[in-house]
């Protein structure tokens, strides 16, 4: 009966692994790491210590882009991983010949046998919006495996989260109303910055995406233009072989569309300029039941050029009564960035729709996010570091995670307790502490209680854990969320901070542990 039992929790945990697939990026392995997490694990392994229970935290320290606010993204491409985490013979032999020859044989044995059955992770959803120091995810499981995990947690969250904040900030300024366009692919670093930067500016409010593998991978919609080079690549009239249109309706055919343009052009007593030829068209599109998706303006003064250009379509639309070509759509483009929208804004513009790559994919404004992970507790035990900086100072202990919500529905305060401590309640009063201020403190009576921390992998089978989400329900999220924060808390010009505190009691105890923890200085 033993044998079946463990038999049947075999063939579980299995169908729990294999009903998610690996990581998107198959460069994403148990070797994405650091060396350094290789020697760790073999001198816990040696010392007897490796089965240990530890728990980490992953967050960061500060909000980048000089805001206050961050979008969590990467965790479904971490389950990914630890769902499939499992070293091949090819991985094991690399590391062995890395690694020390005095290291043991039975290291690699236990590099064989290691899996991530045994590790938990509890997260803030994909998606949502999130402050420092509370932890984004907090993993786990044998300390020597959740080492492993470190190196690669951070890289598929660290760039993850910076474009999606970086998306959503331009989302910001540009309004809801606006199309926004993911142009970047060329200019990403690399295959893998392109795919990523694809997939997380569209959680952060990017309507479309011109990378075509992105849109296969992930669904996102797919929109592109067209270059200089397709028109100058014309050299004449002569050039265009194929003169006739069939009507959109298949009633009849047009036998020389090249000549209804004309004679739509001759109409148009204008400047010279794209504008008419690509109004002339239009207008010749319009006779035979067509639309004109619309123009793109990729250089000059955006602001009066698309100004100018409504001018123009609104005039024909009045003259020749063809319905709605005032609202032709405007597509700019041109190394824009959060600061170029903002000036459009204040200059008054008429575009419909930015198509925005380098800066969005590059993250330009700032390079990288800075989440860490943190030792916070083993075998039970808490541990925290310590340090002359007080922002590099971690909050120890497994710790639960709340968002307390206000009359008006903003969110106040994120408040961190300890693990057994009990759950805030609607309506009732909480103090919140400043971890490390002893002077900021307030009293919060919330409206609402959202638990921020839920299992998305819960070592054992048959613990319930949550789903991952689809990508279009996270992009949902993002914006819900952001929509749900106060506005000072999301404004470019000196934003409010966001409160992030502790319990009284968890207070407390940091500065206890800290006091126990910090040497004592001596004077002669």
């Amino acid at each position: 009966m033993e044998a079946a039992g463990a038999n049947g929790q075999a063939k579980t945990e299995q169908n729990q692994r294999s009903v998610i697939p690996g990581p998107t990026n198959p460069m994403v392995s148990p070797l994405l790491s650091d060396l350094y997490q290789f020697t760790m694990a073999y001198a816990y392994w040696k010392a007897g210590k490796h089965n240990e229970r530890a728990v980490f935290d992953l967050y960061f320290r500060k909000n980048p882009f000089g805001g206050e606010y961050t979008i969590f993204a990467g965790l479904e491409e971490c389950i990914r991983l630890i769902a499939n985490f499992k070293f091949t013979e090819e991985e094991i032999a690399f590391i062995r010949a890395t690694l020390p020859k005095t290291c043991e044989d039975g290291f690699y044995d236990y590099l064989r046998r290691i899996d991530c059955s045994d590790v938990e992770v509890y997260s803030i959803s994909e998606g949502s919006v999130v402050f420092p120091k509370v932890p984004l995810l907090r993993v786990e499981g044998p300390v020597a495996v959740v080492q492993l995990l470190e190196t690669p947690f951070l890289n598929l969250i660290n760039y993850a989260s910076l474009v999606a904040t970086n998306a959503s900030r331009h989302r910001f300024v540009a309004g809801k109303s606006k199309l926004l366009l993911e142009f970047g692919l060329r200019r990403a670093q690399g295959p893998d910055g392109a795919i990523g930067a694809s997939k997380y500016s569209y959680i952060g409010g990017f309507d479309a995406t011109s990378n075509v593998e992105a849109g296969r991978l992930f669904g996102i919609p797919i929109r592109g233009t067209h270059s200089h080079a397709f028109v100058s690549s014309f050299m004449s009239h002569d050039e265009i072989m194929e003169k006739s249109l069939q009507n959109r309706d298949g009633s009849s055919t047009c036998e020389d569309f090249f000549s209804l343009v004309r004679t739509w052009l001759s109409k148009l007593k204008v400047m010279r300029s794209g504008i008419p030829n690509f109004c002339a068209v239009a207008l010749a599109l319009n006779d035979l039941g067509y639309k004109a998706v619309g123009i793109r303006l990729d250089s000059g003064d955006l602001a009066y050029l698309s100004c100018e250009a409504r001018k123009f379509f609104c005039t024909i639309e009045k003259e020749f009564g063809v319905q709605d070509f005032g609202k032709t759509s405007i597509t700019a483009s041109n190394d824009l960035n959060e600061e170029t929208l903002d000036a459009l804004n204040k200059q008054g513009h008429e575009v419909d729709a930015f198509g925005i790559g380098t800066y969005l994919v590059t993250c330009y404004a700032q390079a990288a996010l800075g989440c860490v992970f943190k030792l916070v507790e083993i075998n039970n035990q808490p541990r925290i570091k310590l340090s002359e900086d007080i922002s590099k100072v971690s909050i120890p202990c497994k710790k639960r995670c709340y968002r307390l919500y206000g009359k008006e529905g903003f969110p106040l305060v994120d408040i961190m307790t300890g693990e057994n401590e009990p759950v805030p309640k609607v309506g009732e009063r909480i103090l919140c502490r400043h971890p490390f201020s002893e002077s900021k403190r307030a009293y919060v009576v919330p409206q609402h209680v959202e638990e921020l921390l839920k299992c998305f992998w819960p070592g054992n089978p048959d613990k319930k854990r949550e789903e991952l989400p689809p990508l279009k329900e996270i992009r949902n999220r993002c914006v819900q969320q952001l929509e749900q924060m106060r506005p000072d808390h999301m404004r470019r010009l000196n934003p409010t901070p966001y409160k992030v505190s502790v319990s009284a009691r968890l207070y407390d105890f940091i500065h206890f542990l800290w006091l126990n923890e910090a040497p004592v200085g001596e004077l002669q």
